[in-house]
């Protein structure tokens, strides 16, 4: 049934729980679906001049390179997993990444590390709910 899952991870038990069971969800398929781990960063501010930019640049992407790496390891072995680092708002950057990589099926956690939060849900679950192309599972 789903071919292309697009998992939206930025380490909250939330997304971690989300993460288990969008592997558990992929080994169901036959054949196993494909996982995509997107995190959304915030973008580096470009006036911060050298050679701070840098610095911050180095250290931010290793940062973000051990959330994805996190990610892959709790969707579990025997999978196609790819990862992809999005700048950006994160719902706006979920939603277009899907659609542009069809995904069947987008996995995250009902509310993440924001600082803003909706009353039920996350903002950014919110959002992506409203406006995905194709079904959204919420966890918690």
């Amino acid at each position: 049934m789903f071919k292309h899952i697009l998992l939206a991870f930025d380490s909250s038990d939330h997304a971690r729980k989300a993460a288990e069971l969008a592997g558990n969800v992929a080994r169901q398929q036959q054949p196993p679906a494909l996982v995509r781990v997107v995190y959304a960063a915030d973008p580096i501010p470009t006036d911060l001049g050298e050679p701070y930019f840098s610095e911050v640049t180095a250290r931010r992407s290793l940062a973000w390179q051990d959330i994805l790496d996190e990610a892959a390891k709790l969707v579990g072995p025997g999978l196609d997993v790819h990862t992809e680092l999005l700048f950006g708002s994160a719902a706006e950057e979920i939603i277009q990444v899907a659609g542009i990589r069809q995904c069947d099926l987008i996995v995250m956690g009902t509310r993440g590390l924001g600082a803003l939060r909706g009353l039920l849900l996350g903002s950014h679950t919110q959002k992506v709910m409203s406006h995905a192309h194709c079904p959204v599972l919420a966890v918690r």
